[in-house]
């Protein structure tokens, strides 16, 4: 895995490589307008400790992400998702602490509304497999990354009342 961020757009200027996590690039680079990501799959943030817009890498070049992205900021701080191969498995539900109506998910799902009539997910629970979720159907605007792992309060994530309307699993054939 590794990734390598360049100060400039289109590869130029000062550059440095990433080998995993990094909760505040700033202490490497003043500022990222590119990157290479060689292997691996990374969740870039536009703000440290893994805050902020984010927004899902894998192998490729993005030689003006802030564009592609429709970002203000430059990437501050990046975060590695391991590579998994095995069954996906994670519950929503539509009120915070698992309460509520609960739906299970084992593949993706290209709009929660058109499908399960849900209007609102507030909490998850990943049990297997690393998944992105989507404010937009069709997997389409700012997205959040989820590991295995319990989300108890988006709203207390710094989310305010966000609404995921699509998701996806981080699949090993990304990689």
């Amino acid at each position: 895995l590794q990734v390598t961020f360049y100060e400039d757009r289109n590869f130029m200027g000062r550059s440095w490589d990433c080998m995993g996590d990094c909760a505040d690039m700033h202490s490497y680079m003043s500022r990222c307008h590119s990157c290479r990501v060689h292997s691996g799959c990374f969740m870039v943030y536009d703000t440290a400790n893994y805050m902020g817009n984010s927004y899902f890498m894998r192998r490729g070049e993005y030689g003006d992400y802030m564009n592609m992205f429709g970002w203000n900021n430059c990437i501050r701080s990046c975060r590695y998702i391991p590579m998994y191969r095995g069954n996906y498995r994670m519950r929503i539900y539509d009120r915070n602490d698992f309460g509520g109506q609960m739906y299970e998910f084992m593949d993706d799902c290209d709009n929660c509304m058109d499908r399960y009539r849900m209007n609102n997910c507030m909490s998850c629970h990943v049990m297997d497999g690393h998944w992105l979720m989507y404010e937009q159907p069709h997997y389409r605007g700012r997205m959040w990354y989820f590991g295995p792992g319990e989300y108890r309060n988006f709203m207390n994530m710094g989310w305010g009342n966000m609404r995921f309307m699509s998701m996806r699993r981080v699949m090993d054939s990304w990689y």
